[in-house]
C-alpha cells in the first residue's frame, strides 16, 4: 500500500470544499498546488475523505475486539482521536483481554460546520418518497456529461432553455435544452489566461455566473482573478480584469449596461459591460467580499467575511449605508423584489433583514442550528409578475434543512425536512407556487410553498451545488459535486 502527499492533499481539499470552507480550500489549494497534480476530480466520490476515515476507524476498532480464536467481542465505540492514540487503543485491547466490559456510551457523532456523520444512521424517511408517489421518473430527467471536475453553478438562459454551467475544470458550458433531444449539444467556454504570449487554462474554478436580462451574453466569474463576457454561440466578448485574485460572485444589473463583481482583494467592481472597463473599484470591506447583489441599476449591496455588510452607489466614494449586526462571515446578500428590504444570512446561523430607513436590523431570524449557506425571496407581492400572492424568503442551512419565511411578521412557515446533508441551494418557480431544494445528499426536492409539502424528488449522482428554474417554470437544471449536471423536466 502506498500513497502520495498529492493524494492526501487533494482529498482535504475536497473535503474543505464540500464543509463550505470555500475560501480555506482555496487558500490550501494554492499551497499545496492541487492544480498541479494529475488527480481527476470527477472520478473522486463526495465525502472520499470522511469514508476513507470511517474505514479505518472501523479497522482499528475490529483490531481491537476480534480476539485470537477470532470471536468478536463487544466494546464501545471508539472516538476518531481515540484511534489515533496508541495508548488508548492498548488500554482498550487490554481491557478486552481481561473480559471487562466497559459501559457503553453513546455518542453524538461530530457533526459540526457542514461536516459530514462519521457513522450513518437510518434515516426514518427513507422510502416514504416512493410510497407517496414523488419520485421523478429517470425518463423525466437528462443528465448532461461532459465537465471533468465539480460543477459549482448553473444558470437558465432568461429568454431560452439554454442553461450554462460552471465547474472546477476551468470551463463553463451552454448546454442547449430547446430541442429536448437525449443528447443536448454543449459549448465548451474554456477560461485561459496569457502564459508566455501563448493562451494557456488557467486551471482554476469558474465559481460564479450570470446572464443578461436578455440573456445574449453570459458573465463567469473565476478563481484566476478574471470576470468575463461570453455570447450565446459561446465566443468571449471580453476578458474583465482589475481583481487581484479568485472572483466569489458577479451580477449583471437589469440595464444590462453594468456587471457587478465581488472578490477575495476585499473590493467589489462595477464593470462597463460594453468597454470591459472597470467603472469603479470599491475598497470598504475589511476581508475578502463574499457576495452583491444590486438594489437599482446604480447602488448594490456587498457582504464579507468582516461580518458587514455595505450598501454603494455608483459615483459614491463611501458607502450610503453600512449594517453591522451578525457575529460570523455572511455569506449571502438578497435585495427584495422592491429593492426594500434587504436579507442576509451567515455563519452566525442567523437570517436577518435589514431596511435602509433604520440602522438595526428590522428582523433577526434564529432557528437554523448550524451555518446558513444562502438565501432566496419569491417572486410574489407588489411589483412582481404575481401581485396577489404574500412576499416569502427562503433560507438553506448546513442543518439539512430549508425554511421559509414569513418576512413581514418575521415568523417561520415551513420547515422542510426531507433532506439528510447540507442544503447548498434554494429556487423558487417563476410562479412563486414551487421551491426547489439541492443538497450534499445528492437530492432535488421540489416543494409547494403554499403547503409545505414535497411533491417531487429526485436523487443524482453527486452532491447538489445549485438548483435553478428555466423561464417557464417547467424544468429545473442542477449541478453536482461528481461532474454531472442535469435536467428534470416538470411537464405533465
Amino acid at each position: 500500500m502506498s500513497f502520495s502527499s498529492d493524494e492526501v492533499n487533494f482529498l482535504v481539499y475536497r473535503y474543505l470544499q464540500e464543509s463550505g470552507f470555500q475560501h480555506s480550500a482555496y487558500t490550501f489549494g494554492i499551497e499545496s498546488h492541487i492544480s498541479q497534480s494529475n488527480i481527476n476530480g470527477a472520478l473522486v466520490p463526495p465525502a472520499a475523505l470522511l469514508s476513507i476515515i470511517q474505514k479505518g476507524l472501523q479497522y482499528t476498532e475490529a483490531e481491537i475486539s476480534v480476539g485470537d480464536d477470532g470471536s468478536e467481542r463487544p466494546m464501545e465505540s471508539l472516538s476518531l482521536i481515540d484511534a489515533v492514540m496508541p495508548d488508548v487503543v492498548a488500554s482498550r485491547q487490554q481491557q478486552l483481554q481481561n473480559n471487562q466490559k466497559p459501559q457503553v456510551v453513546k455518542t453524538e457523532p461530530p457533526n459540526s460546520n457542514g461536516d459530514e456523520p462519521m457513522h450513518s444512521y437510518p434515516n426514518p424517511n427513507e422510502g416514504r418518497e416512493e410510497e407517496t408517489g414523488v419520485e421523478i421518473p429517470a425518463s423525466k430527467s437528462t443528465v448532461l456529461r461532459g465537465h471533468e471536475s465539480e460543477v459549482f453553478i448553473c444558470a437558465w438562459n432568461p429568454t431560452t432553455d439554454l442553461l450554462a454551467s460552471g465547474s472546477g475544470d476551468s470551463t463553463a458550458r451552454i448546454w442547449n435544452m430547446n430541442d429536448n433531444s437525449s443528447s443536448p449539444t454543449q459549448l465548451v467556454l474554456r477560461h485561459c489566461i496569457q502564459k508566455g504570449g501563448t493562451e494557456v487554462p488557467s486551471n482554476k474554478d469558474v465559481t460564479s455566473l450570470d446572464w443578461n436580462c436578455d440573456g445574449t451574453l453570459l458573465a463567469t466569474g473565476s478563481y484566476d482573478g478574471y470576470a468575463r463576457i461570453w455570447t450565446t454561440d459561446g465566443r468571449l466578448a471580453s476578458t474583465l480584469g482589475q481583481h487581484k485574485g479568485p472572483i466569489f460572485a458577479l451580477k449583471w444589473n437589469k440595464k444590462g449596461n453594468y456587471i457587478l463583481s465581488a472578490g477575495v482583494d476585499k473590493t467589489t467592481i462595477i464593470w462597463d459591460a460594453s468597454t470591459g472597463q472597470c467603472t469603479q473599484q470599491f475598497a470598504f470591506h475589511s476581508a475578502p467580499a463574499l457576495d452583491v447583489d444590486w438594489q437599482s441599476n446604480v447602488s448594490f449591496a456587498s457582504c464579507s467575511t468582516d461580518q458587514c455588510i455595505h450598501v454603494c452607489k455608483l459615483g459614491s466614494d463611501k458607502p450610503t449605508k453600512s449594517f453591522q449586526g451578525h457575529t460570523n462571515e455572511v455569506n449571502a446578500i438578497k435585495w427584495d423584489p422592491q429593492g426594500n428590504l434587504l436579507a442576509s444570512c451567515s455563519d452566525d446561523m442567523t437570517l436577518k433583514i435589514w431596511s435602509m430607513k433604520q440602522d438595526t436590523c428590522v428582523h433577526d431570524l434564529q432557528a437554523h442550528n448550524k451555518e446558513i449557506y444562502t438565501i432566496k425571496w419569491s417572486p410574489t407581492g407588489p411589483g412582481t409578475n404575481n401581485p396577489n400572492m404574500n412576499l416569502i424568503l427562503a433560507s438553506a442551512s448546513f442543518d439539512s434543512t430549508v425554511r421559509l419565511w414569513d418576512v413581514e411578521r418575521g415568523l417561520c412557515i415551513h420547515t422542510l425536512t426531507k433532506h439528510t446533508e447540507p442544503v447548498y441551494s434554494v429556487a423558487f418557480s417563476p410562479d412563486g407556487k414551487y421551491l426547489a431544494s439541492g443538497s450534499f445528499d445528492k437530492c432535488v426536492h421540489i416543494w409547494s410553498t403554499q403547503s409545505g409539502q414535497l411533491l417531487h424528488s429526485y436523487k443524482g449522482t453527486g452532491g447538489i451545488f445549485e438548483v435553478c428554474w428555466n423561464s417557464r417554470g417547467d424544468k429545473v437544471g442542477a449541478s453536482a459535486s461528481d461532474g454531472s449536471v442535469f435536467v428534470l423536466d416538470l411537464r405533465k
